[in-house]
């Protein structure tokens, strides 16, 4: 794509059929941020694991429902769609359970904080 080409996409369009793992498209991308939507049709994290970042986590549900974990939080947050958070970097978490009804589809920022 040149610089002056503007693609329409749709967020919730050309979902992959269940697949064994999670489905990451990365969307945009810098030095500084990257942007990828994230498909999840069942998948959780393995069990004892947990995602320890370098980088500062948005991410928001378009559809479909999660639960997520964070090692310093005895309550699992359930998100559904329209529903977004900030996960600080090195906030340890997981991802418990996504729905397997239909998939969820994620919109995940990374960035870094300023040094």
């Amino acid at each position: 794509m040149t610089a002056n080409e503007t693609t329409l996409k749709n967020l919730l369009s050309d979902l992959p059929a269940s697949t064994a793992k999670e489905w990451v498209e990365v969307l945009a991308s810098s030095p500084h941020v990257r942007i990828e939507r994230i498909v999840s049709t069942g998948q959780s994290s393995p069990d004892e694991f947990w995602y320890d970042q370098d980088e500062h986590e948005w991410v928001a549900v378009l559809s479909g429902e999660a639960r997520l974990s964070f090692e310093d939080d005895p309550e699992p947050l359930m998100l559904k769609a329209g529903d977004h958070l900030l996960i600080p970097a090195h906030r340890k978490h997981r991802v418990d359970w996504t729905s397997d009804s239909e998939p969820t589809v994620w919109l995940a920022v990374f960035y870094r904080a300023d040094d």
